[in-house]
């Protein structure tokens, strides 16, 4: 058994002949009489009081816990008073993401977590109850398959942390029977030659040069917008992507490149001109802002990209007045309409560039790891799921090599010791 059953009302003790008798405590006729002891995986004891008459129970509930034990099925009783929403706010606490992130986390769950699940214990988690939060998700008003995604994503990582906790058993999010949002994505079709450089030429001679930034070298838009002198090596044929800048509660922050992660891009010799032209033209510009944090230490580099008042590009202000009207003269999207207001352009956003440039390596024969690598994916994995449908066809090359081969083996003599 797991544990042992101790009995409050009574204690053994040696009489005077020295043998063992049971001697009423002073607890004999109240409160609950056994107590099921036993400690569990985290080396802490665990029990359960059961009233006189009930030993059998007490026994049979220890004996369950071993069962659970044995079986990787253990789940901590406290389990079944805590509640989701008191365990997610701990996790949520101890989590070392930015707290962006957090903030943005936690803003979901309460949002769209919290009033479906909040107040069910952590421990009582089955997969119907997430069949009933895909189910509210789906029916929801505003909210998109790939937003859905991603509170599904983090409801799946509290849980996951809970199994970690013994405070559940198994993962319900992971049952065969829980279908996770769905999201069609439509192709990412990227841009042609012609269309990079007419958008290039149609913006303002101090912005050109991030467009051979994102088409060259894959980077995204904070991480242009962030791109300092340091960025570009020694030899002049790597580009360090180091930083970027991003927006913290309507602040700008300089921050580590998504997923914390920097890499080193090869630095084409065009790309590599036009960084140098733009400098000549436009000199960098030392610009002070916080790291990570509103709070964070103070951080000075030279911007190699500024706005037209000198300081930093905010992102609104240049897809609104540079980007979109670039876009229009370029024949991507149609004109402002009578109040100066273009069309939404999420599919020609600046990331189109970094679409282009996985288009341009891929169609060249470059391998999916290092495209993924340059840029700055979080695995291979994920590269191919967005642009494997831009990958060359390789049924040319299949046919090629098997005939080959096939050709090389008709030239050989097969005669019948060959078949022996």
């Amino acid at each position: 058994m797991a544990g042992h059953i101790q009995d409050r009302w009574y204690r053994t003790e040696s009489n005077s002949d020295g043998k063992a008798v049971r001697v009423k405590t002073d607890r004999h006729g109240t409160g609950l009489r056994y107590r099921a002891r036993y400690v569990g995986p985290d080396g802490t004891e665990k029990s359960k009081s059961f009233p006189d008459g009930q030993k059998r129970f007490a026994e049979k509930w220890l004996s369950a816990i071993e069962t659970d034990m044995t079986r990787g099925q253990y789940t901590d009783p406290k389990a079944v008073r805590i509640t989701f929403r008191t365990y997610a706010e701990k996790w949520l606490d101890s989590k070392t993401s930015s707290p962006m992130t957090r903030k943005e986390l936690g803003r979901r769950l309460r949002l769209h977590v919290y009033p479906v699940l909040g107040s069910r214990p952590i421990g009582t988690f089955r997969p119907e109850h997430i069949r009933e939060l895909v189910a509210a998700l789906e029916a929801k008003p505003g909210v998109s398959p790939a937003y859905a995604r991603n509170i599904f994503a983090d409801v799946q990582s509290v849980l996951s942390a809970a199994v970690d906790d013994s405070l559940l058993s198994r993962n319900p999010c992971g049952a065969r029977t829980v279908r996770r949002p769905k999201v069609d994505s439509p192709p990412v079709i990227p841009w042609v030659p012609a269309q990079v450089f007419a958008v290039r030429a149609a913006l303002l001679e101090r912005y050109q040069a991030m467009v051979d930034i994102g088409a060259g070298c894959g980077l995204r838009q904070g991480e242009v917008f962030g791109l300092a002198e340091d960025a570009i090596d020694a030899d002049g044929r790597t580009l360090h992507v180091v930083r970027q800048i991003k927006h913290v509660e309507g602040h700008l922050v300089f921050a580590l490149p998504k997923g914390g992660k920097r890499r080193d891009v090869p630095l084409p010799n065009s790309v590599a001109e036009a960084l140098r032209a733009h400098m000549d033209a436009f000199k960098p510009t030392e610009i002070t802002l916080p790291w990570d944090v509103l709070e964070g230490p103070k951080v000075s580099v030279r911007l190699i990209f500024t706005a037209e008042q000198g300081d930093m590009v905010w992102r609104s202000n240049f897809n609104r007045q540079q980007w979109k009207p670039a876009l229009a003269v370029a024949g991507l999207i149609a004109e402002a309409d009578d109040d100066g207001k273009y069309e939404s352009a999420r599919e020609h956003g600046m990331h189109a560039l970094r679409h282009f440039y996985a288009s341009a390596l891929l169609d060249a024969g470059e391998n999916i790891k290092a495209v993924s690598e340059y840029m700055g994916h979080a695995d291979p994995a994920m590269t191919l799921r967005v642009y494997a449908h831009l990958m060359p066809d390789s049924r040319e090359r299949a046919r090629r090599a098997i005939d080959s081969v096939f050709q090389h083996l008709s030239q050989e003599d097969h005669g019948p010791q060959t078949a022996q």
